[in-house]
């Protein structure tokens, strides 16, 4: 079977597209997921999403992590969205279905803004802090950013026990002033440091932000700029969050399978 695929990243954060509104494509079949997710042996991404109609949204974006694993993913979602756009599913704004539940998005100019799902509380962890944006993550906040073991540190953190069996993504934050940060990013199912990470960032602007009094905050990666947006509730969580950047077709091509 030959199928198409395009290519998109967000801040640098990569994903193989399938528009799989025939549904020809066996999302049963992770060793295929894994091999055209690999970057030696296949197209090579950071996880494959497949597009999907559905009766009561626009789309369901399928998301699967380089290793077949699934969860929720900011930046592959802002993609799907912008994949969405490019074939003529959706224009301007969209209402879709995720592994974490509804979504809503805006897309204008290459920008695409992301409404997340609302944050119940941030717990602290020691000096660190934990929460759940779609996907969980482990934050911790860092003096030097650029030459912090990410690899490492978070490989350990992302297999301790108090994460287990799952196991949990890791973000590095580094203060760049009252509303700013850089964030680096170690990704469960990638099982590396990745450009870019959109729950992962989102979670480090709502960890950073909760006691500063902000309710914007820019974001650097490796791969980029993005910012995150929200309100503080008055249980101590968060709501309208919506995460915001870039998403770019890179190239499209076709595979057999």
């Amino acid at each position: 079977m030959e199928i198409n695929f395009y290519k998109y990243q967000g801040t640098g954060n990569d994903f193989v597209m399938v528009d799989d509104r025939d549904q020809r494509f066996d999302e049963k079949n992770l060793t295929l997921v894994q091999k055209l997710c690999d970057r030696k042996f296949g197209i090579g991404a950071d996880g494959l999403i497949l597009i999907r109609n559905h009766p009561d949204f626009d789309f369901e974006m399928i998301y699967f992590n380089a290793d077949g694993s699934q969860s929720m993913c900011g930046n592959g979602a802002r993609c799907a969205v912008a994949f969405s756009s490019f074939l003529g599913i959706i224009s301007g704004k969209t209402r879709f279905l995720a592994i974490d539940g509804p979504h809503e998005a805006l897309i204008s100019g290459g920008q695409v803004e992301l409404l997340m799902g609302n944050v119940e509380k941030v717990e602290s962890r020691a000096e660190d802090f934990f929460l759940n944006t779609g996907s969980p993550h482990h934050i911790r906040l860092v003096e030097d950013i650029h030459s912090y073991p990410v690899f490492e540190t978070g490989k350990d953190i992302r297999y301790d026990s108090a994460y287990s069996p799952g196991g949990t993504n890791v973000n590095f934050v580094q203060a760049m002033a009252e509303d700013e940060i850089f964030v680096r990013t170690y990704e469960r199912g990638v099982e590396n440091e990745t450009l870019s990470c959109g729950t992962g960032v989102t979670a480090a602007a709502l960890a950073y932000g909760k006691d500063k009094s902000q309710n914007l905050i820019k974001i650097n990666t490796l791969g980029g700029k993005l910012s995150v947006k929200f309100q503080a509730d008055e249980k101590g969580g968060f709501e309208n969050i919506w995460l915001i950047g870039p998403a770019e077709q890179v190239f499209s091509g076709k595979i057999s399978l």
